[in-house]
């Protein structure tokens, strides 16, 4: 496994080497590092990125690489589950809110984004995202900056965002339930992950690694399929 901090703009390996809670990618087919190498250019570049795939793709783990690749390492990788997002709690939980700005307000919140600051906000499901929510998503990725619940006064924030999505976003803004403007901001650079039966060389891979990985965790020897 390559150290993410040590990959060299080109040529990438197809394995990286996340985080040290032991997330990593593997495959050598052409689209898997077709992909590696886009997301460590949109590490490099700090962008905006759109990563599109089936449920179970690793869509978070793709997130987690780019933030781990980038100059933002150090710094917060927040993820956030669009879907689980109610207009009425949202903005606050987003964007942080004041003292005493609504009812149970008892006291200050920074939000998801400035919570984020100098890092990554990981915004898994965006296609879930209420209508009412996406034009203040907009504003941040414009302007770059957060205006809190209670607050007259904008804060300027820095973040890469990620966002991820199982969705056709381009057949929801043609049915007008996802912001064409937003999908455009967001899709700075896509990454379309394919799922694993459509990559069916790479089963040996993984079923090598696993074997080894579990082996060693549970002091077992190593499991080898014949061919069949």
């Amino acid at each position: 496994m390559a150290d993410p901090q040590s990959i060299s703009p080109s040529p990438v390996s197809s394995k990286w080497s996340a985080d040290t809670d032991g997330d990593w990618v593997l495959g050598q087919n052409p689209s898997i590092r077709q992909i590696a190498r886009n997301a460590q250019r949109a590490a490099i570049a700090g962008c905006t990125v759109l990563i599109s795939g089936e449920t179970g793709t690793g869509k978070e783990l793709w997130g987690k690489l780019i933030h781990a690749t980038g100059s933002r390492a150090s710094k917060p990788f927040i993820p956030v589950n669009c879907a689980a997002l109610t207009v009425t709690l949202a903005e606050s939980q987003l964007f942080g809110h004041e003292r005493g700005s609504f009812t149970g307000a008892v006291g200050r919140s920074e939000g998801v984004f400035r919570a984020a600051d100098g890092g990554t906000v990981f915004l898994d499901e965006v296609g879930e995202m209420p209508l009412e929510l996406q034009p203040k998503l907009l504003r941040v990725l414009q302007q770059r900056e957060v205006t809190p619940v209670g607050s007259a006064h904008p804060q300027t924030v820095d973040v890469q965002v990620i966002a991820a999505t199982n969705r056709d976003l381009e057949a929801d803004v043609a049915e007008g339930r996802f912001r064409e403007d937003l999908y455009y901001r967001l899709n700075m650079v896509e990454l379309r992950v394919p799922p694993l039966r459509s990559r069916v060389e790479d089963i040996p891979e993984f079923i090598d690694f696993f074997s080894r990985r579990f082996a060693a965790q549970y002091q077992r020897p190593r499991w080898e399929p014949d061919p069949d």
